[in-house]
């Protein structure tokens, strides 16, 4: 059985499809399967249910691929020892940032990850938190920042950050806190589900009795921001969103009180699979950045503003 055989199984597999996955691996398509298929005669089993849509796991595939996982990792384990005795931690290891955190922790993660771990390898991938999570979930990254991730069994995740929710609206408006009952009625430009910050607003809304006053649904925080400009509506962000934004002074912020709005922030990694000693020291890396950056450094000043109806 060979290594590389194991490796493009379990792409395919974590990936539902071997298009996508000869493009993250960068191998030609007809390789690819060829390789795949070449596993499945050794094995003489089907491992794979090749539809329209992509691929599925047989039964056999499902367990070869907890086989095939186990064995990559020991490789990755047996690599790092060995690179241990020239005194250095070795490997690639992904990490997944929501955009309004990868704005303010990037450049400096990326700063300290070459000075403390100069014989690894970091890829960071910038995604919403719903997306990360499946992706730490498949095994296609190894950690990631999370907002208010839901419990799951194949996540382990422990919170590092805490953020006050504002309603953001032009700076123009006059300051204040508002009620999250007043928020209710207010013109919103939200998410769409299932994004973290969307769920959390509608069940402490739910909470109180009431619901949001869905204006317009946008994924992206820079999209969300220019129809706030643009008079569409009022937007629900945590003020670090605001702060990263190309204009952060075109905006004011309401905190939102009574019950105060707090998004959390996890480290999330797969709880299928044990990190190794360069993912654990990268771990520990990125807490260490977002305690320097998102809690240490000082945050421009923001015009506090109370947003009315109509933003």
């Amino acid at each position: 059985m060979d290594l590389k055989q194991l490796e493009y199984f379990v792409r395919v597999a974590e990936l539902g499809s071997f298009t996508r996955a000869s493009i993250v691996i960068d191998v030609a398509q007809p390789a690819l399967s060829r390789q795949v298929r070449q596993l499945e005669v050794e094995l003489r089993q089907n491992l794979l249910t090749r539809n329209g849509r992509g691929v599925t796991l047989t039964d056999a595939g499902t367990l070869l691929l907890a086989h095939a996982r186990g064995i990559l990792h020991q490789i990755e384990r047996a690599k790092e020892d060995l690179g241990r005795m020239r005194g250095a931690l070795a490997g690639r290891v992904t990490v997944g940032l929501p955009p309004s955190i990868a704005k303010r922790i990037a450049v400096p993660l990326t700063r300290a990850f070459r000075q403390q771990l100069p014989d690894a390898r970091l890829a960071i991938t910038e995604a919403l938190s719903s997306a990360l999570h499946e992706s730490v979930t498949a095994g296609r990254i190894d950690l990631a920042l999370l907002y208010n991730p839901a419990p799951s069994a194949d996540i382990d995740s422990v919170v590092i950050l805490e953020e006050d929710l504002y309603l953001v609206g032009p700076a123009t408006q006059p300051g204040g806190e508002i009620a999250l009952r007043e928020v209710a009625s207010q013109p919103l430009v939200i998410p769409t589900q299932p994004n973290s910050i969307r769920m959390l607003v509608e069940a402490e809304m739910a909470n109180i009795g009431c619901r949001p006053a869905i204006a317009m649904e946008i994924d992206g925080v820079a999209a969300i921001l220019d129809l706030v400009i643009d008079g569409v509506g009022l937007a629900v962000l945590s003020s670090n969103a605001v702060l990263t934004a190309p204009r952060p002074e075109a905006f004011g912020i309401r905190r939102i009180v009574d019950p105060p709005l707090r998004s959390r922030l996890a480290l999330a990694v797969s709880s299928q699979r044990p990190a190794t000693l360069t993912q654990q020291a990268v771990l520990k890396l990125v807490r260490e950045v977002v305690d320097q950056t998102m809690n240490a450094s000082p945050a421009p000043a923001l015009t506090a503003s109370e947003c009315r109806p109509g933003g």
